[in-house]
């Protein structure tokens, strides 16, 4: 197994478990204690768990933010699916606005070679989208929010933040919520970012939503916006009769990634 897809496991190992042990994890990933030591640390100093003695422990409460580097190793492939679709329901020379988190990192990752006006908000996407541009000759152009760089997480917040965005006019905001379901639409964890995610969606004429299964029907404490102000919602879920039956009734479109 390779090292990122050993990182990815523990990483959902510890999403649903409280503490795992070296040798569970040694028996789960067929790698030595010595490799899986070494893993524990690198993802202990990454922020994705707490090392203990003989194993490690999560540090996720309910309707805590996992932090980014945790969410990173989460759902990967989803994500890369996710952010080809987004991508394509963008047209050349879009002014987009682009949620902060790790979707929207794969997101603007998706876009390099694109010819577009991009705001990212946060240091990772902005890093993925001023990646090699491709054959395409393209980068997109970039602005940044400015305000506040939240350690951690490098994303833009605060009042700043939000007033850049407001003074502008995007045709598409891509939005990341940290958690939604049909009831309470789009959360997030914190006000500042519930606050930023309202300036990008409210200062666009379209709205996409791109979230995986996993973050539907979870906790978050913070509104972000109903989901009958959404256009379009690209995810991986399957969802039950009665919830497409809800969903039809709301003037939004469903993309499976």
């Amino acid at each position: 197994m390779k090292t990122d897809e050993r990182h990815r496991l523990i990483g959902e190992l510890l999403r649903h478990r409280p503490e795992v042990t070296v040798d569970e994890l040694v028996a789960a990933c067929d790698a030595s204690g010595a490799t899986i030591r070494r893993d524990l640390e690198v993802l202990a100093a990454n922020g994705v768990l707490r090392r203990v003695h003989g194993g490690a422990k999560s540090l996720i409460g309910r309707g805590e933010n996992p932090g980014y580097g945790q969410r990173e190793l989460e759902d990967h492939d989803v994500k890369v699916r996710i952010a080809a679709a987004v991508s394509g329901l963008l047209k050349d020379r879009e002014h987009v606005w682009l949620d902060a988190g790790s979707t929207a990192t794969e997101i603007a990752r998706a876009l390099q070679g694109r010819e577009l006006t991009l705001m990212p908000t946060s240091l990772p996407s902005l890093n993925a989208v001023t990646g090699d541009a491709g054959d395409a000759g393209h980068r997109p152009a970039l602005l940044l929010p400015g305000g506040s760089l939240i350690p951690g997480e490098l994303c833009f917040r605060g009042p700043l933040a939000e007033a850049n965005i407001r003074s502008l006019r995007f045709d598409t905001a891509v939005v990341t919520p940290c958690a939604l379901n049909l009831k309470d639409g789009l959360l997030a964890h914190d006000l500042e970012d519930a606050a930023v995610k309202r300036a990008g969606l409210e200062s666009a004429a379209r709205l996409i939503v791109a979230a995986a299964g996993s973050k539907w029907n979870a906790t978050a404490v913070a509104m972000v916006a109903a989901l009958d102000a959404v256009d379009v919602i690209v995810t991986d879920k399957d969802f039950s009769a009665e919830e497409l039956a809800h969903l039809n009734t709301l003037p939004v479109e469903v993309v499976k990634a």
